[in-house]
C-alpha cells in the first residue's frame, strides 16, 4: 500500500532520481517538449511547474534556486526573461501530458509531456 506516499520512486535511489528529474526538467525547458515513460512524466510535471513558478516571480532568491535545479545558466535566464509574459495570465499547469503508444521493448506506457 501507498497511503500518504507522495513520491514516486522511479525504482532508483534518491540521489539518482533527484538528478533523473533534474535531467528531464533541464531537457523539457530547453526543447518545449520530450517523450518519455508516463510515471516519469507525471513526476516531471510537479517540478517543471515549481521551476515555472519561480521564473514568474523573477526575484534573485528565486533565480537562484533555479540555478541551483536546472543544469544551465542561459537556459535559467531565457526562462526567466519568457516565463513571466509566456505564463501571466496561468496560475498554474503549465505543462500538458498527452499519452502515446507503448515503448517496443518492453511495452512500457509512453507519453509526451509538452509546456503549454
Amino acid at each position: 500500500m501507498r497511503h500518504r506516499c507522495r513520491v514516486k520512486k522511479l525504482g532508483k535511489p534518491a540521489d539518482q532520481r533527484r538528478a533523473l528529474l533534474r535531467t528531464l526538467t533541464t531537457e523539457l525547458v530547453r526543447h518545449g517538449r520530450i517523450t518519455t515513460t508516463l510515471i516519469r512524466a507525471k513526476a516531471l510535471r510537479s517540478e517543471v511547474d515549481k521551476m515555472i513558478t519561480l521564473a514568474k516571480d523573477g526575484s534573485l532568491a528565486s533565480r537562484r534556486a533555479a540555478l541551483g535545479y536546472i543544469y544551465d545558466k542561459q537556459l535559467v535566464h531565457a526562462l526567466f526573461e519568457q516565463a513571466p509574459t509566456r505564463y501571466a495570465n496561468r496560475s498554474g499547469g503549465y505543462t500538458r501530458i498527452i499519452h502515446t503508444m507503448p515503448r517496443r521493448g518492453d511495452n512500457a506506457e509512453m507519453a509526451i509531456i509538452e509546456l503549454v
